[in-house]
C-alpha cells in the first residue's frame, strides 16, 4: 500500500550528484563542479569561532550576511533572500509562482533540478532545446511563451555546457514577456565569467520588475559543504520567498563562514583562486582541440565535450583513476581541478579521446 500523492512526483527522475571516489582508491573527483580548494583560512577561522555558539539557534533572518550581500551588490537588504543554497531558493520559488495550470519554461539541457522543482509545483514543464552552439535559444524559448507561462528560468552559465546568453538577446527575451512573468537568472558560475557581452543579471534586477538571481557560495567560494545561496530580485518578489523558506534553515556555521568569505581580506586568494580555474579552462580546452576532441567554449568551471557515447567514455576514464560526469548521449563534462589534476585527465583524454 502507497500512501496517496501526487502522480506527477511518479513520473520525477531524481537528481544524481557527480559520483564520488571510492573509499580505499586513488581517484580524482572532476564530477561535481566543486572548486579544487578548501575554505579560505579566514573563512576556517570564522567557522571554528562559531562552532563555539552551536548550542543557539541560528540567526533565523540571516541579518548580518543579509546586509553583508546588500552591500556588496549596492541593493536595498529587502532584495535580498539567504537560504540553504541556490537550488533551495529555486525550489521555493517555483513553488509560490506556479502551480497547476501553470507552465515553468527553461532550456534543456541544463541544470537537472529544473523539471524537479517544476514537477513539485505542480506546473507543467516546457523545455525549450539548446541552440546547435549549446546555449540557449532565446528566440526560440520567447516563441514558447503562453498565457500559462509564469516562470522562466535561464542558466546563465549553462550547466553542463558552459555557455552563456548576451545582454542584447536576453533583454529581447524579457521584452517580449509580460511584466507579471518571473524570469530567474541562475548564475551559480557567475564569478567565471570573462565574455563581457554576458549580462550581470543583478544589474538588470534594478531595471526590470520581475527579475530574480540566484547566486551561491558553493562554487568560487568553495563552500559547498555548508549550503548557502542567495536570491536578488523587488522587495515584493522577496517577501513571498521569505514567507515560504523553511526556518533556521541557514546554520550558524554557514552564515559564518559566508560572512568571512565576502570580507576584504578574503578579495586577493579569492581573485587568485578564480585566475585559476580561469587559467586552466583555457589550458584544459585548448589541449582538447589539439587532440581533436569536441568542446564547447565554456564560461563555467567546468568543460562540455558533446559525444553520443559518454557514460562508456566515464566509465573507462573511472577505471583509470578520474571520476567525470556523463550526461547520456549528449555528452561529457570535466570539472576544472587542481593543475595535476587537469594534466591526470588530460593524460588519459590522449589515450581515450584522441580523435586527430
Amino acid at each position: 500500500m502507497t500512501v496517496k500523492h501526487r502522480a506527477a512526483i511518479d513520473e520525477l527522475v531524481s537528481y544524481k550528484p557527480g559520483r564520488a571516489p571510492v573509499a580505499g582508491r586513488p581517484q580524482v573527483k572532476l564530477s561535481s563542479n566543486e572548486m579544487p580548494f578548501g575554505p579560505l583560512p579566514t573563512v576556517l577561522d570564522a567557522i571554528s569561532h562559531a562552532a563555539a555558539t552551536l548550542n543557539r539557534y541560528p540567526d533565523f533572518h540571516r541579518v548580518e550576511l543579509t546586509e553583508a550581500l546588500a552591500r556588496r551588490h549596492d541593493v536595498d537588504p529587502s532584495q535580498v533572500v539567504v537560504d540553504n543554497g541556490s537550488g533551495a531558493l529555486l525550489q521555493v520559488l517555483a513553488s509560490v509562482i506556479a502551480g497547476p495550470g501553470d507552465e515553468i519554461l527553461y532550456a534543456w539541457r541544463a541544470f537537472e533540478s529544473y523539471p524537479i522543482v517544476t514537477a513539485v509545483s505542480g506546473a507543467t514543464a516546457v523545455a525549450v532545446p539548446l541552440d546547435d552552439q549549446y546555449a540557449h535559444d532565446l528566440p526560440a524559448m520567447a516563441a514558447a511563451i503562453t498565457d500559462r507561462t509564469r516562470m522562466v528560468i535561464i542558466c546563465n552559465p549553462n550547466n553542463p555546457t558552459g555557455t552563456v546568453v548576451s545582454r542584447v538577446e536576453l533583454e529581447k527575451l524579457l521584452d517580449a514577456l509580460p511584466d507579471d512573468v518571473l524570469v530567474v537568472l541562475d548564475e551559480a558560475y557567475q564569478d567565471f565569467v570573462t565574455d563581457l557581452s554576458s549580462p550581470c543579471g543583478i544589474d538588470l534586477v534594478g531595471e526590470r520588475p520581475n527579475v530574480a538571481v540566484l547566486r551561491t557560495f558553493s562554487k568560487a567560494y568553495g563552500l559547498a559543504g555548508l549550503r548557502v545561496g542567495y536570491c536578488v530580485t523587488r522587495p515584493e518578489t522577496a517577501d513571498l520567498i521569505r514567507k515560504s523558506i523553511v526556518g533556521f534553515s541557514v546554520s550558524t556555521l554557514a552564515q559564518a563562514g559566508a560572512l568571512a568569505s565576502l570580507a576584504p581580506e578574503s578579495a586577493v586568494e579569492l581573485k587568485r583562486r578564480i585566475g585559476h580555474v580561469v587559467a586552466e579552462r583555457t589550458r584544459v580546452t585548448d589541449e582538447l582541440i589539439h587532440l581533436g576532441v569536441p568542446v564547447v567554449p565554456s564560461q563555467a568551471n567546468f568543460v562540455f565535450m558533446p559525444m553520443p557515447d559518454g557514460p562508456a567514455m566515464a566509465a573507462a576514464f573511472e577505471e583509470r583513476g578520474v571520476i567525470l560526469r556523463a550526461y547520456g548521449t549528449d555528452g561529457l563534462r570535466m570539472t576544472i581541478g587542481a593543475t595535476e589534476e587537469n594534466d591526470r585527465f588530460l593524460t588519459l583524454a590522449a589515450e581515450l579521446l584522441r580523435r586527430s
